[in-house]
């Protein structure tokens, strides 16, 4: 089904369902067969052409936005902050400067350390003689 459809099914807009796209929380649109529009000539390459039709949304593309609005719900947060929290999840960097800052600011415990731990039980150990 096209865009206006889906968006109506979802009670959405379109935009609203383009910008939950452009945020990829959308499966992704495979892309489509390049084909020739004309043939070689002079000695040049033959022109290809990418044909950009518009994406149509069946049953995966539905349930994908049906669980994200469900998750945007169930844990108060916006279709944005949803994007980040995947990509935090999909990608290390990302999710190691999120729990660094987590830690900074107290929200995530720093891990422990086998010398931290060694330390704290020769302390422990030393106080009880």
């Amino acid at each position: 089904m096209r865009i206006t459809e889906a968006a109506a099914k979802l009670g959405m807009s379109p935009r609203m369902l383009r910008y939950r796209e452009a945020l990829g929380l959308l499966p992704p649109v495979r892309d489509a067969a390049p084909r020739q529009i004309h043939g070689a000539s002079h000695g040049r390459p033959p022109a290809v052409h990418v044909s950009r039709s518009h994406r149509r949304f069946g049953d995966e593309e539905l349930a994908a936005v049906t669980l994200a609005m469900e998750l945007e719900k169930r844990f108060d947060v916006s279709p944005g902050e949803l994007a980040f929290a995947l990509r935090a999840l999909s990608e290390p960097a990302v999710a190691q400067a999120v729990r660094d800052l987590g830690v900074r600011i107290g929200r995530i415990q720093a891990p422990r350390r086998a010398l931290d731990f060694e330390k704290e039980k020769a302390l422990r150990l030393l106080r009880g003689r």
